[in-house]
């Protein structure tokens, strides 16, 4: 291997908080302004070291390899703190097994039902709404997915209260993680308040799991649902133990509310500020019916790949090198902690020309570049659910659109509240009651507007 030069520390870490001030002040900035100092550059994550790859080649070798870049060290197992060890956060010697018992949950032909479960909770939710209500969007989309989510994972709703309390303790440990990764172990182990309120919400939410583990298991009937193709997956006649489910339940419940909500926030709100694309968007929604599952090729499709680019959820996430290894040139030591950022990747200019622009046109008749796109990861860490992300989401915007027009309250921009995903809590939007939908030309590629 070639001599290392020296990888470039980013300026404004301070002593044991690292890089905790500009990433709790601006995460986004701090984050997007890494490449101009090169390839790799060094940040401090708390007391930790970390080498950010700022190359979408180099973040792309980083996330292809799955053997030499595993899925340990500290930052990951402050994670496993909220989600467990499961697909998404288990190391490289279990991932495969889990992945395999997994897959057939994701296959599609099982689309078609989630989808229907999807649509029809977001035309519940929303046929509560009136006329001119400011609307809290994104606790309306967490209260959506969570309800959503709960159906597709064991069929069954929990009380209303339940429900309530598991999103609030999705959002204290989504906050709680992120703040965790930025500070000393020792501070996590303080008495203080925060310290139980992440304690209790991960007890609670932990005792939800383990009580839907335990009735399933009690009634293994094949309910069309992901609980049951986990519990009927066997590989060399083994089963997921409960632990093993109780982790897979609870990574695609955080996964299937936290993120996907985020998602359908930031859509509501880029369509509420571009309403020529909302036009289109609810015109291919009426157009469609309610199909089964909805199209995902279409200017819906276009919508979410544009808003994954803008605001990927996973925003930042490591890897710790299992060997001696080269990385863009450079020797990097067994042990070392590598970050890769989506959003890094996402918004830069020389990928994605104008890119804070909001331009669903951009993807007409152009696939995503595997290695300047990654909203879903890469390689054989990517996410399970990505298909079934974008189906749950078109189908929960279609069934919106059909009957609601979304307005901004303020011409002012919303800023993005970055935690363990980038989130859009807090944002309000008007609803108002569609009458009629306008065919509008779906513009051109390039043809963008401002986010």
């Amino acid at each position: 291997m070639p001599h290392p030069p020296s990888i470039p520390l980013a300026p404004g870490a301070l002593p044991v908080l690292g890089h905790a001030v500009p990433l709790l002040r601006d995460a986004l900035a701090f984050t997007s302004s890494l490449p101009a100092l090169g390839p790799l550059v060094r940040i401090r994550l708390g007391p930790f070291s970390v080498v950010m790859a700022c190359d979408p080649d180099v973040t792309r070798q980083v996330l292809l390899d799955d053997r030499a870049y595993d899925k340990e060290g500290p930052v990951i197992e402050r994670i496993r703190e909220v989600a467990g060890n499961g697909l998404s956060t288990c190391p490289h010697s279990s991932h495969r097994r889990q992945r395999r018992l997994c897959q057939p949950s994701f296959q599609g032909d099982r689309f078609p039902a989630y989808a229907r479960v999807f649509a029809a909770t977001a035309e519940a939710s929303s046929s509560a709404w009136h006329t001119g209500q400011h609307l809290d969007v994104t606790r309306e989309m967490m209260t959506l997915t969570a309800r959503a989510t709960m159906e597709t994972i064991f069929s069954g709703e929990l009380p209303a209260d339940v429900v309530d309390r598991s999103i609030d303790d999705t959002t204290t440990l989504v906050r709680g993680v992120f703040r965790r990764m930025l500070t000393p172990p020792l501070l996590s182990r303080l008495p203080i308040p925060f310290n139980r309120r992440f304690d209790e919400a991960r007890a609670r939410l932990l005792d939800v799991v383990a009580t839907i583990v335990a009735n399933r298991r009690a009634d293994p009937t094949d309910h069309g649902d992901l609980m049951s193709s986990l519990l009927g997956a066997v590989e060399d006649g083994e089963t997921l133990t409960d632990v093993e489910l109780a982790d897979q339940v609870l990574t695609f419940f955080i996964g299937g509310t936290e993120t996907a909500a985020n998602t359908l926030a930031w859509a509501l709100y880029l369509l509420a500020t571009h309403p020529e694309v909302q036009d289109q968007v609810a015109a291919e929604a009426l157009a469609a019916g309610g199909a089964e599952p909805p199209p995902l090729d279409g200017v819906t499709g276009r919508v979410l790949t544009e808003t994954l680019r803008l605001f990927p959820p996973a925003w930042l996430f490591t890897r710790t090198l299992t060997s001696d290894t080269e990385l863009g040139g450079v020797a990097l030591p067994s042990g070392t902690v590598v970050a890769v950022s989506p959003y890094l990747i996402q918004h830069r200019a020389d990928l994605h020309p104008d890119p804070d622009r909001f331009d669903p046109g951009r993807w007409v008749d152009r696939a995503p570049d595997r290695s300047a796109y990654l909203p879903f990861g890469a390689g054989a860490r990517k996410c399970i659910g990505d298909r079934f992300a974008l189906t749950e989401m078109v189908a929960a915007l279609h069934a919106v659109l059909r009957r609601w027009r979304v307005e901004p309250l303020s011409p002012e921009p919303f800023r993005p509240a970055v935690e363990a995903t980038i989130t859009a809590r807090g944002l309000t939007l008007r609803v108002v009651a569609r009458e009629a939908v306008p065919a509008v030309a779906e513009p051109s590629a390039g043809a963008g507007c401002p986010a």
